[in-house]
């Protein structure tokens, strides 16, 4: 693989890891870094990565990998992981705070979910990855993935009802 075909295939993908990346490592910095390595590590081995049947899935689960690693080294806060949801602009704040008291309360749900069940409920539906994309990145099959976010989906539904039928008395 020369260096224009390792920029189409394989760095082309930088972007689409950041969203990860970033959530798994917890900051922009950090992030970064990371990418740099992980793009070295496959810069290293690209004559491998050539006649790898699904270079995508081993880029993504190369990064996965490789922040997994960062983090039993350093033991960084993966708690800090930042996802806020879209807060509507209104004319009063009370929206805007009901907005970020949801928030609040859909972080602590996704937070208490199953390992693999949050990192999937993540990946799809605020960083934006596709099954495919998600299936590669946890090295799982596309139909458990499809399993997992239905689950994970089901248990924030069942724990915001929960929560709002408390509140309402």
């Amino acid at each position: 693989m020369n260096k224009t075909e390792f920029r189409l295939k394989v760095f082309s993908l930088s972007e689409r890891l950041f969203p990860m990346v970033s959530r798994i490592l917890g900051g922009r910095a950090n992030a970064e870094d990371a990418i740099q390595d992980i793009m070295m590590k496959l810069w290293i081995k690209r004559k491998q990565i050539a006649e790898h049947p699904n270079i995508q899935g081993l880029v993504f689960s190369t990064a996965r990998n490789h922040c997994i690693d960062m983090l039993r080294k350093k033991k960084l806060d993966i708690n800090d992981s930042s996802f806020q949801l879209e807060i509507v602009k209104s004319e009063n704040g009370r929206e805007a705070l009901e907005w970020q008291e949801l928030n609040t309360i859909i972080r602590k749900i996704v937070a208490s979910l199953p390992e693999q069940q949050r990192e999937v409920v993540i990946m799809r539906d605020l960083d934006g990855y596709e099954f495919i994309e998600i299936a590669a990145a946890t090295e799982l099959k596309i139909e458990h993935v499809r399993v997992l976010l239905s689950r994970a989906r089901k248990q924030v539904s069942v724990q915001l009802e929960k929560t709002y039928s408390y509140e309402r008395g």
